[in-house]
């Protein structure tokens, strides 16, 4: 931006996101035992999103993968938030965004895409991602000089950003204390990229992989791996531990961390947090850091909220 320092532009604002501490929900844990939360929602766009999308936004353009003076437009399948991070730099870069989406997507989220610029194409709410996926191929394939197709499942600048930006945040803010890290499993991305780096920073830490009880969830942006189009960059090998959460389990977790924590955040936020909480009961010690991915803005129309 003309004029701008860099380090007042909107880019350099993702990241560097505070690690805070429940206090309520944790209660009657030991006191050898600390659960926190990184809070993703303070990235611009609302979402821990921003991370991946402006690194793979900006590789494609480094690498010309991606020329917006040809009219080239970024394309790629969202369930809302990877979206609204493209469309968030793409328009402030102005760069064409198209995303295919779940026709089940929560209508905040659509509001935000379109009130953005981002073309939305609606898929199949039936298929899920899956179906979302589906047809940002079957465009990049019949199209290939209108889009660069992002392919956020499989591109490896994806998990790239959490290994640069993620896991040393939190390694840093707990001060090396880290034993634990709950994420949830939808790219994959955030539990891949934080937890390589934080295994490499101690070895001895444990990844704690959070999905879905089953095939068909209200667990938006999260996969049940089982039954999913299964992510290229996903490695099911790395993680120690694989739990399940059920939508009725992650949804109270939600309510809970609004009204006892003032923490308005997502449902897989909620669904982070309920694994988080159950692997703690079983520990005498620990710092369990939660991943808690956006605000809850975006699920207001979800009736769970009365």
């Amino acid at each position: 931006m003309t004029g701008l320092p860099e380090a007042n532009s909107l880019e350099a604002r993702v990241g560097n996101t505070p690690l805070l501490r429940p206090t309520r929900v944790t209660a009657g844990l030991p006191a050898s035992v600390e659960v926190l939360a990184k809070a993703e929602w303070f990235n611009p766009s609302g979402s821990i999103k921003d991370r991946p999308a402006l690194n793979i936004l900006r590789r494609a353009l480094q690498s010309g993968a991606l020329n917006p003076a040809s009219g080239q437009r970024l394309l790629d399948s969202t369930s809302g938030n990877m979206g609204i991070g493209y469309a968030t730099f793409g328009a402030a870069r102005g760069i064409g965004v198209t995303l295919t989406v779940p026709g089940n997507a929560s209508p905040e989220r659509l509001a935000i895409l379109r009130a953005l610029g981002a073309e939305v194409i609606l898929t199949d709410p039936l298929e899920s991602s899956d179906g979302a996926i589906n047809e940002a191929r079957r465009l990049a394939a019949e199209h290939p000089g209108r889009y660069y197709y992002a392919n956020q499942y499989d591109n490896p600048a994806n998990w790239q950003a959490h290994y640069a930006t993620t896991a040393p945040e939190i390694f840093t803010q707990t001060k090396a204390q880290i034993t634990h890290l709950v994420a949830g499993l939808g790219t994959s991305g955030t539990l891949l990229g934080t937890g390589r780096r934080l295994k490499e920073l101690n070895a001895g830490i444990r990844l704690v992989a959070v999905q879905p009880d089953a095939p068909f969830h209200g667990l938006e942006g999260l996969k049940h791996m089982a039954t999913a189009i299964k992510p290229g960059i996903f490695d099911e090998s790395l993680a120690d531990l694989n739990v399940t959460v059920s939508t009725e389990a992650a949804y109270a977790m939600t309510l809970r961390l609004a009204r006892e924590e003032g923490l308005f955040v997502g449902v897989s936020a909620g669904a982070a947090m309920s694994a988080a909480l159950e692997l703690a009961r079983t520990l005498t010690e620990g710092v369990i850091v939660a991943v808690l991915p956006d605000a809850g803005f975006k699920y207001l129309s979800d009736s769970f909220w009365k």
